[in-house]
């Protein structure tokens, strides 16, 4: 049997999911992080989901303006 070689393709898509588990393992670290500070800081779960909410919405406008701006156009 032959093996299928690997191209520049199955490359470019394994450093993009690479990248894309380690920006979610980031989120949840600074979701977590940002929830446990304002829960044990103001003692106060409705705050603490609130902030947490804030947070994402941010974190997700950042990540669409860097994909919406800094795509390549090669993969468009």
């Amino acid at each position: 049997m032959l093996r299928p070689t690997s191209s520049q393709h199955d490359l470019a898509k394994t450093r993009r999911t690479a990248c894309t588990s380690s920006f979610c393992r980031l989120v949840g670290l600074v979701l977590c992080s940002n929830a446990s500070m304002v829960y044990f800081a103001l003692d106060s779960l409705r705050v603490a989901v609130v902030t947490t909410l804030a947070c994402s919405l941010l974190l997700q406008a950042g990540y669409f303006g860097r994909v919406l701006f800094f795509a390549d156009v090669d993969d468009l």
